[in-house]
């Protein structure tokens, strides 16, 4: 009996051993990561990942920091693309072969951005981003700024309007009217000065007091300044700097303000639009009614369309390829 006893008693201990064996934290990682390296080792003795794993550099493409151009002064970056191995594996085992096509792609931060940047101007986005984006001045031509907008929702376009302070104070409606259209705002000085001939303070002051009325109006703080007609020094471009806005500039003038016909502006576009372009425009009759046709003809070039700030975004545009994140945070 005693023996019974005993008999039943170890096979009791050695049970519960077993058990706690099995379920210790310790064990149990230790067995999660011995499956682990067993697949890996599957993965690497898998002929489909070993492929995809050789090819993958011949598909990466390196992030462009931002950078201070000889030419073309403050220029954003733009992420680059790596393949992600596991998930381009995971979409082509069930094929079992390799397909480019269903490569899968990470984006790739660059290490230097347009706010590490010092104080420039900035005429256009990044050369590689097949965007451009539509600048309009506003400090008169509100009888065509409705039509304008119209034309820019039909196509689902948006754009930057630069508008001036005072403008904002006499047709606040307006302004608000552009803003719940969904564009984008910017300063573009409270009276439309020459800005590289004021003092500091006429500078601080052009700048301050047209934020302001547009803050009041519209609730929006503008992270741009377009100064009227271009006209800048260094100290103009530094002082908006101090106040968290970028100086604009563009890359291709419909010099609209002359009134063409509005093939001439197509024409004038067409011929110089291109990647990361900024595109200078007004509230004219001739705008207004060319509108539709820019959009359309640009569209059909390959370019897509973008605000101010969508076009210096580094977020490279997918064409034709997948991504787990489109957008990086």
């Amino acid at each position: 009996m005693q023996r019974k006893l005993l008999q039943v008693v170890g096979f009791l201990f050695i049970l519960t051993i077993t058990i706690g064996f099995f379920k210790n934290p310790y064990t149990t990682t230790f067995t999660q990561d011995i499956k682990q390296v067993n697949q890996t080792v599957m993965k690497q003795q898998n002929h489909l990942y070993n492929e995809i794993v050789s090819k993958a550099k011949e598909y990466n493409i390196p992030p462009q920091n931002a950078e201070i151009h000889k030419v073309w002064k403050a220029t954003p970056g733009y992420n680059g693309l790596e393949v992600d191995i596991e998930q381009s594996y995971k979409r082509m085992k069930d094929k079992g072969e390799f397909d480019e096509k269903m490569l899968i792609y990470r984006q790739v931060k660059p290490k230097v951005h347009l706010e590490d940047l010092p104080a420039e101007p900035i005429y256009r986005g990044n050369p590689e981003k097949p965007m451009v984006s539509f600048i309009v001045n506003v400090a008169w031509g509100n009888e065509f700024i409705p039509d304008m907008l119209d034309t820019l929702n039909k196509y689902h376009v948006k754009s930057t309007f630069f508008l001036e302070g005072r403008w904002v104070k006499e047709n606040p409606e307006m302004a608000k009217m552009i803003v719940d259209a969904g564009h984008e705002i910017g300063n573009h000085s409270y009276t439309h000065p020459d800005m590289s001939k004021l003092s500091s303070a006429n500078i601080r002051e052009q700048l301050l007091k047209t934020n302001e009325v547009i803050k009041s109006v519209t609730e929006v703080t503008p992270s741009w300044f377009a100064p009227p007609s271009g006209s800048i020094r260094e100290e103009v471009v530094s002082i908006a700097d101090e106040y968290k806005m970028k100086t604009v500039m563009w890359s291709v003038d419909t010099i609209d303000w002359q009134r063409p016909e509005p093939h001439v502006i197509v024409d004038r576009v067409l011929n110089k639009v291109h990647n990361g372009a900024i595109i200078l425009m007004h509230p004219t009759s001739s705008t207004s009614d060319s509108l539709e046709t820019l959009i359309v003809s640009i569209k059909r070039k390959g370019y897509s369309f973008g605000s101010l700030s969508m076009l210096m975004d580094e977020e490279r545009l997918l064409q034709g390829k997948s991504t787990q994140d489109k957008k990086l945070e």
